[in-house]
């Protein structure tokens, strides 16, 4: 009698394992849900700002055998434009922008009982851009042509204006505040070289070097 409960019981057993079995093998497969990747952020993309800022400069000028040093300096405001990429796993960032801006740099000398000016109206440059990029935080420095239009004046003599070609190069720093938004500051020197002018037909050439430090807040596309 008893080995004949042993034998239901063991059959109960082995019964009740393959039923377990069989309904787990027709359960469907557990697959862990897929991540999200978040992409981090590129600096790549074509962006436009406003920027502001403070200009000083040195000029040497001369004519009729003596020459005149001035040292203009003011405010400065205009626009900028560009397009930054950043290679694919890399920090290193390129780019190419160029800006035009309003100036009201100038300064003033009395020469032989006449009152001269030498004024700066308005400059620009286009300049290649490399930098380095901490995710959103990029330092970059910039080098390009640099052009102005200056102007030379003696009161009630006359006047004469030159656009100046030269070079500048500097460096700055930027932080995407957000996706698309993006603050700087940044300083430059520009050599615009020497420029010959003509007042009442007296012949003078004049010289300019400017140091400037720069604000600006820029869009950024494509991001």
């Amino acid at each position: 009698m008893l080995r004949h409960r042993l034998a239901v019981a063991v059959s109960a057993a082995a019964l009740s394992a393959l039923a377990t079995g069989a309904f787990a093998a027709d359960l469907p497969a557990y697959e862990p849900a897929p991540s999200i990747a978040v992409p981090s952020f590129t600096w790549t993309g074509a962006y436009v700002g406003v920027q502001a800022g403070y200009g000083w400069g040195d000029s040497k000028s001369r004519a009729l055998g003596g020459s005149v040093k001035t040292s203009p300096d003011g405010f400065v405001i205009g626009g900028y434009a560009g397009y930054n990429y950043q290679f694919d796993g890399s920090p290193v960032v390129i780019g190419i922008e160029t800006d035009f801006n309003y100036s009201d740099a100038d300064d003033k000398r009395t020469v032989f009982g006449f009152r001269g000016r030498n004024e700066v109206n308005w400059t620009g440059a286009t300049r290649a851009r490399l930098g380095y990029a901490f995710d959103r935080f990029l330092v970059y420095g910039a080098a390009g042509v640099a052009y102005a239009d200056r102007e030379l004046r003696v009161a009630g003599v006359g006047k004469d204006s030159k656009t100046a070609i030269g070079w500048t190069v500097g460096g700055g720093v930027e932080s995407a505040v957000t996706d698309n938004v993006v603050v700087r500051a940044e300083y430059r020197y520009s050599d615009f070289g020497k420029d010959k002018f003509r007042i009442a037909g007296v012949r003078a050439s004049s010289d300019y070097t400017e140091h400037r430090v720069m604000a600006g807040v820029a869009y950024k596309f494509g991001w």
